[in-house]
């Protein structure tokens, strides 16, 4: 099946994620205490485009020394991850990084980009389909943090390997995220997974680095009301809310808010939501770990830590996990 083909068999997919997952979670987290809005529902045409700027920032180190540590560390990579492999990235991201790992491979069979939206995918696909013409493209529209159903191996004995760049796997609770990894154990096994990790730094950098002098991570945060609006025919005022990014030092943990400059009440479709002045709607959690502390995390869930690298600085660290072929799950 071609990758064209592939996304045409799956728009019910496609039209159900973007059509209810959002407005339901919208209103259920307006309704709780404290408010919330899960992290996933800022990307957007939007706020995708305003997470690009971010990634270019001075202040916003984690994805120009990810680049490094990959570029630095491909070749190496690729001999653990093996020859024929099949490429499972879960939330395709900008092309950069994958890209990098498909030039160190050692013959690719296939990748499989898993996102939310589909026409993304498309782009995703069409633009490796004519710099890596022996490589199947197999694009599955799904939330990768849900149950998905993968396509059979193209090959009876094909190595399955993860790619999860960008310290995603800091918005996941430690609880999350041993239930994720947990899961991609159970696809992995007999292969593996390249994760990337945000370490523990001074706070003074993580502070900077969410709360950047330019103003497009408030941009970023704010845009979860501009999209209600769109979406959800809300009446929101984005500037009657501030972006606010502490350190959790507790938790080891930046948190991420959107706070009411003043009591109002705002329509959201056909009901009301009331916001005391200074009240805030919690917008995202991006735990850091050490080292130490993600392999335990990893051991938890079943993988092997089997490989860090840092950069010089260590802000960040990407790990090769071994799933087993018996897993101990």
């Amino acid at each position: 099946m071609s990758w064209k083909a592939a996304i045409a068999s799956q728009p019910t997919l496609a039209r159900r994620v973007k059509d209810h997952g959002f407005a339901r979670a919208f209103a259920e987290g307006m309704h709780a205490s404290p408010k919330r809005v899960p992290c996933k529902y800022f990307y957007d045409a939007a706020g995708s485009a305003l997470f690009e700027r971010i990634c270019a920032l001075p202040e916003y180190y984690q994805t120009r020394t990810e680049l490094q540590i990959l570029s630095r560390s491909a070749s190496e990579i690729a001999r653990l991850m093996g020859e024929g492999v099949e490429l499972i990235e879960f939330g395709a991201g900008a092309l950069t990084k994958v890209r990098v790992l498909l030039d160190a491979l050692d013959a690719p069979s296939t990748y499989i980009p898993i996102d939310i939206s589909g026409d993304y995918l498309a782009r995703v696909c069409a633009a490796l389909d004519a710099d890596y013409p022996d490589l199947s493209l197999y694009p599955v529209i799904a939330d990768f943090t849900r149950p998905f159903v993968l396509p059979a191996p193209m090959l009876a004995d094909s190595r399955r390997v993860g790619f999860f760049p960008g310290s995603t796997i800091g918005n996941f609770s430690r609880e999350e995220a041993i239930a994720f990894l947990r899961t991609l154990a159970g696809i992995l096994k007999g292969g593996g997974l390249l994760i990337g990790v945000d370490l523990i730094k001074d706070p003074a950098l993580l502070h900077d680095a969410y709360n950047d002098s330019s103003g497009v991570t408030a941009a970023f945060n704010k845009n979860l009301l501009t999209r209600a609006n769109a979406e959800l025919d809300a009446e929101f005022d984005p500037d009657g809310f501030r972006h606010y990014a502490p350190w959790n030092s507790h938790q080891s943990k930046v948190e991420m808010y959107l706070v009411s400059d003043l009591a109002q009440r705002v329509r959201v479709g056909n009901d009301w939501v009331e916001f005391r002045r200074d009240e805030q709607i919690h917008t995202e959690d991006s735990h850091k770990y050490t080292v130490d502390s993600f392999q335990e995390l990893a051991r938890e869930a079943g993988f092997a830590p089997a490989r860090v690298w840092c950069d010089d600085e260590r802000l960040f660290s990407v790990h090769w996990l071994e799933a087993e072929e018996r897993s101990r799950l």
